[in-house]
């Protein structure tokens, strides 16, 4: 018996109860020994949560296991009648992709995680408890852990909340780490973060770890055993590198084709040149929004968090503007702000010749025609017992243009417009997949004829070859209805792909503006540099992650530092940066950016 044997999977088949019914993971086998990494690639609805859940016995009621035995240390897990000492949260632990909704939003993160902690290890006193959750959220680089310690889900950020799953799941030491898909909501330099950060932790706990996505780059960053899952059973398995110079089956071929290229994808969208004094469709001008939050543990005591400071942009007809940044850089609150969901503090918002500020809330409601925003998860965007034709007819009947007779028909034509059979018109979304939900809230949007479409990382919920199809449509019906699109997104292949311009963002501000192919190919900001040597992707990067990817997280937008605020994490601050803040200035023809190295005659190396 080979000692260092943790877990052994063997013709593992998992599928509904009713007989007759196909499987949905069919025959899966592999090994895993301690301190191993073991990645699965699989597309959306390939096997990968159910192969997960099958590992970590928490199958729904519906599905059962039909065939296999999961071995873990030489006990069968799946005999719920034999004896043994395994139990699944403290020998096999398990991590999702979605942190925000995995704690209890009425208790402190540690509090929760230490009381878990207790449960699994009950000859642990809650004290030792609570000290093992503190040393672990200072390993996984959360800063002052002890304060954290008490505070509430919602002041942890994605990348934060990300960390302290990971905390969770560890804390009870265990043998088999299991982590779903846990990059897939983070941007990249939090990714690439959490990437390294897992590959250290599982090294150091000498913890077996199988790691699901459907992302292949990722992987990458791992570069150990590979297993390719297509339908609900391995179809290949070998080292990453050999997976990329040599595939043996279609579905390996077709999954490394559909990787979006970011330096070898030629030149990228052309950019539109629009004539000479043609007026901006939104400009966005010195935008300022803060909100005021009550200091803990005083009555009326309050602290302000600057989300977003003096944004200043224009978007032109027909172009594919794109917002990157970090998540808590505030782009989400800008969105609000484009989409006229929040009013900026200071500042103004036009939109076709029409300051928003200005209109009554009647008028308002007709301006709304002209703009629509699609967002992130199309799971909570749509009513689930509402039909998909009633969601989509919907913003028709509030504005009552259009007799209810004519509906119909215009629902169905747009339905058709983004793909979607009339057949869906009166059913409801639960049975739908996550493209086609996303195809609902763009046909929700159409119906109005917008001139602006602002999607708030709209593709982020899917994988990257629905997300071609998507983005094929997106092209399709700009050319068809001479639409302008807003992509606030942390995913740069997307991004390189589809936007003409781009505006990189940091703790609030607009640290650089430029062309898609001068972004990519000759960034002037520091930052911009750092967000693209953390993109994962299978070519080449002429950015070494080394010289420039950043570690921790922006400062808090409560206390922001004087000069320069990314002057902290910046590799080749100096002393100006730190007093003075730079402003965004054009540098170049169509190229702005807010850093003192432009200033090459007063810039000098970094202190050591």
């Amino acid at each position: 018996m080979d000692l260092s044997l943790i877990l052994e999977v063997d013709n593992l088949t998992v599928g509904p109860r009713a007989e007759g019914t196909a499987p949905i993971l069919d025959g899966i086998s592999f090994r895993l020994h301690t301190s191993e990494i073991f990645g699965i690639y699989a597309e959306s609805g390939g096997g990968k949560t159910m192969l997960s859940r099958a590992l970590a016995d928490w199958l729904p009621d519906s599905l059962t296991y039909r065939s296999g035995r999961v071995m873990f240390a030489g006990h069968d897990t799946l005999k719920k009648t034999s004896t043994g000492t395994f139990r699944v949260g403290r020998d096999i632990a398990y991590i999702g992709s979605k942190p925000q909704s995995s704690l209890d939003p009425t208790m402190p993160v540690g509090v929760q995680i230490a009381e878990k902690l207790h449960s699994v290890r009950p000859e642990w006193t809650p004290n030792e408890c609570r000290e093992r959750v503190v040393q672990l959220l200072g390993e996984v680089r959360i800063p002052s852990p002890a304060e954290r310690y008490y505070e509430y889900p919602s002041k942890f950020s994605g990348g934060m909340m990300q960390r302290a799953m990971i905390v969770d799941a560890i804390c009870a030491e265990p043998a088999v780490l299991i982590a779903d898909n846990i990059t897939q909501p983070l941007d990249v330099t939090i990714a690439a973060q959490i990437v390294a950060l897992l590959h250290d932790l599982c090294l150091r706990h000498k913890m077996a770890t199988i790691y699901l996505t459907s992302s292949l780059p990722i992987l990458g960053q791992f570069g150990k055993r590979t297993a390719l899952m297509h339908h609900g059973r391995f179809v290949e398995e070998q080292p990453f590198e050999d997976l990329l110079k040599a595939p043996q089956t279609d579905a390996a071929r077709s999954a490394i084709d559909s990787v979006p290229r970011i330096w070898s994808a030629g030149e990228g969208p052309a950019v539109r040149r629009h004539a000479e004094g043609e007026a901006p469709l939104m400009r966005v001008a010195g935008v300022h929004r803060t909100y005021r939050q009550r200091k803990r543990g005083t009555f009326n005591t309050y602290r302000n968090i600057q989300a977003v400071r003096g944004v200043t942009l224009d978007i032109m007809p027909r172009e594919n503007f794109g917002i990157v940044g970090e998540s808590g850089c505030g782009k989400s609150t800008l969105t609000r702000m484009l989409a006229w969901l929040e009013t900026p503090d200071t500042g103004t918002i036009v939109l076709g010749g029409t300051d928003l500020a200005k209109l009554t809330p009647r008028e308002l409601i007709r301006k709304r025609n002209e703009f629509q925003l699609l967002l992130q998860d199309p799971y909570t965007a749509l009513p689930p017992r509402t039909t998909v034709g009633r969601m989509i007819e919907e913003s028709l009947r509030i504005r009552g243009e259009i007799p209810r007779k004519e509906m119909r028909a215009k629902v169905t034509a747009a339905m058709a417009e983004v793909g979607l059979p009339a057949k869906l018109y009166d059913a409801l979304p639960n049975a739908l997949s996550t493209g086609e939900r996303q195809r609902i809230s763009i046909a929700r949007a159409l119906i109005l004829d917008p001139k602006l479409l602002i999607l708030d990382e709209t593709l982020s919920a899917i994988d990257q070859r629905e997300q071609g199809k998507l983005i094929d449509l997106f092209s399709r019906l700009q050319a068809k209805n001479d639409l302008t699109y807003v992509f606030i997104s942390h995913d740069l292949a997307m991004v390189r792909k589809v936007c003409t311009r781009i505006a990189v963002m940091y703790l609030g501000e607009m640290v650089e503006i430029a062309d898609n192919r001068d972004l990519f190919f000759d960034p002037q900001h520091p930052y911009t540099k750092a967000l693209l040597s953390a993109a994962p992707t299978l070519e080449e990067k002429p950015f070494n992650a080394g010289d420039f990817l950043l570690e921790g997280e922006p400062p808090s937008p409560i206390d922001i530092p004087p000069g320069c605020s990314f002057a902290s994490r910046c590799p080749k601050a100096f002393a100006r940066c730190r007093v003075e803040t730079p402003r965004l200035q054009e540098h170049q023809p169509g190229r702005f950016a807010a850093c003192h190295l432009l200033d090459t005659a007063e810039a000098e190396p970094a202190a050591a």
